[in-house]
């Protein structure tokens, strides 16, 4: 997988506003929000999409749901928000970089998108 912009924050190459991080992901501020909350929680690890995450793989994506619940208690939206995870351009995945959104703020609709 060649560098991302994700890869290219993590390597403090360009700046994010980062209002979470720990030794396996970090949440940054999406620049274009779709919501008044809309984060961004971001694999450290290389991987390209979820559909190849491996069983290797099967702690870091527990670790980062659970960060999920962090975040959202941190910021007391912890009743109420939608985690999303695009895989692939078809789905919207414009960064090929696992993350995911965290969306808040507002009422979210059924279906999305």
């Amino acid at each position: 997988m060649g560098d991302t912009l994700f890869t290219k924050i993590i390597n403090k190459e360009i700046p994010a506003d980062i209002v979470y991080e720990d030794e396996l992901c970090f949440a940054i501020k999406d620049i274009k929000p779709q919501a008044p909350v809309h984060l961004l929680l971001i694999s450290r690890k290389p991987l390209d999409r979820l559909s190849n995450a491996t069983p290797e793989d099967q702690a870091l994506l527990g670790h980062m749901l659970l960060a999920v619940g962090k975040i959202t208690r941190q910021l007391k939206i912890d009743d109420a928000f939608r985690l999303t995870v695009n895989n692939g351009a078809q789905a919207g995945q414009s960064v090929f970089h696992l993350h995911m959104h965290i969306l808040a703020g507002r009422p979210l609709r059924w279906p999305p998108g």
